[in-house]
């Protein structure tokens, strides 16, 4: 089969600019998600830690003289740098050496045990998430809405979305994997199964080396994956988990998660807590999200035409695909992506809110029927706002499965996912 070109990263600049300003960057996010590929087309040479010809001599080296397994051309590329935690201080010790920007790349997709990240290299390395492709960057969105555009005041939006509901369905079980991008329909389904299986017998295990029970991980996943796109709570899960009789300690709960987590599988959406007008109480859980929205098709063995018939909970892997895409589109922006839910039942799937404090309001709805309402959450929600403290949103939009961008007359956006980009 003939592979084709390396597809554009929207975060190829990304790395780019944070090269420009730090001694090191270091590229984390989920195995297969493209880390190494990006990271190689900009550098100067690599180091695989994984090479399993020269694995051996080169944890030899990590332990003896780290340095001399970072000399090349720069930047310097260090691959699954974590099967030699030493390689982090050796990194660290020589950017404060050589004094120049853009030195080594570090690529990842396990956080170590001690997460040695989280308390050095502060000012020599900085840190670039990356996830699987969004529909912009798998060719599929044509990227005719600008998020960029949107915070920039940009009003006049006509487009047209290239996506069938079809397709949609097929983007969510394939998921944004840049392998499964590449192959042809069966193959590509087939990707998100063997990552799967890959994270509940190895990766998972491999994390901290702490033994975990391959079919505890799956029913944990499976329960994940059917609460996906809403806030169930650990006891919900544990209780469901227990219903399929895999009984299982919240201590050990939370030890499966965080593993989970420390392998970017799981990336749940935090809750916004804005200053209101009135004494609402804000929900304050996150909202249970998979990296990739193939995670939850594929833990459930369901398939495009299997999500076709079952609208509802297409629905909920619809808004995964949303903030997953949302999440890159948000990041090349300087931006974040949270969730608002109050008790009075008002929310938004989706708020951006953009380092400089802009922020915008987003409703996920996989058909038209439920436009109107879902636009006039996001008018309350805009209401309820206390502007003076929190400002006034930029805009306010319905991300929909449907074939047309447009602004309706109370000032909302209604835009199909097949039609933005960053």
């Amino acid at each position: 089969m003939e592979e084709k070109k390396y597809l554009n990263r929207i975060c190829d600049d990304l790395l780019g600019q944070m090269l420009q300003s730090s001694g090191a960057v270091l590229v984390e996010g989920a195995k297969w998600c493209g880390k190494t590929s990006t990271a190689m087309n900009i550098a100067g040479s690599t180091l695989f830690m994984q090479d399993p010809d020269k694995a051996g001599s080169y944890q030899m080296l990590a332990e003896t003289k780290p340095s001399l397994l970072l000399q090349g051309n720069v930047p310097r590329l260090l691959d699954e740098w974590q099967m030699a935690p030493v390689l982090w201080d050796a990194v660290r010790f020589e950017v404060d050496k050589r004094s120049t920007l853009g030195q080594f790349i570090l690529t990842g997709s396990a956080v170590p045990a001690d997460d040695i990240t989280a308390h050095t290299g502060t000012g020599r390395i900085a840190r670039l998430l990356m996830r699987p492709m969004s529909l912009y960057e798998s060719l599929e969105s044509n990227g005719s809405v600008s998020l960029n555009d949107l915070f920039e005041g940009k009003r006049d939006i006509q487009a047209i979305s290239d996506l069938s509901i079809e397709q949609i369905a097929f983007a969510v079980c394939r998921g944004g994997w840049p392998q499964a991008v590449k192959l042809k329909e069966k193959s590509a389904l087939r990707m998100a199964v063997n990552y799967v299986d890959a994270v509940i017998n190895f990766d998972v295990q491999r994390v901290d080396d702490v033994e975990k029970n391959p079919e505890r991980v799956r029913v944990l996943l499976r329960s994940l994956a059917r609460n996906i796109s809403t806030m169930t709570t650990l006891q919900t899960i544990k209780s469901d988990m227990e219903a399929m009789d895999f009984g299982i300690s919240e201590k050990t709960l939370v030890n499966y998660i965080t593993a989970l987590r420390r392998i970017f599988v799981i990336e749940d959406l935090p809750a916004w807590q804005p200053s209101l007008r009135s004494k609402t109480a804000i929900r304050t859980s996150a909202k249970r999200q998979f990296v990739d929205p193939s995670i939850a098709a594929a833990v459930l063995r369901t398939n495009p035409d299997g999500i076709l018939h079952d609208l509802e909970y297409f629905g909920f892997l619809f808004e995964s695909l949303c903030v997953r895409d949302m999440r890159i589109y948000a990041q090349a922006n300087d931006g974040d992506i949270f969730h608002y839910r109050d008790k009075s039942g008002l929310e938004a799937d989706m708020i951006i809110r953009l380092r400089d404090g802009r922020w915008a309001a987003v409703e996920v709805k996989l058909g038209s029927r439920q436009i109107e309402d879902a636009a006039n959450n996001l008018l309350a929600l805009k209401n309820k706002i206390d502007a003076k403290k929190t400002g006034m949103p930029s805009f306010l939009m319905v991300v929909t499965g449907g074939e047309f961008a447009y602004q309706r007359n109370d000032g909302v956006f209604v835009v199909p996912i097949g039609c933005l980009k960053h």
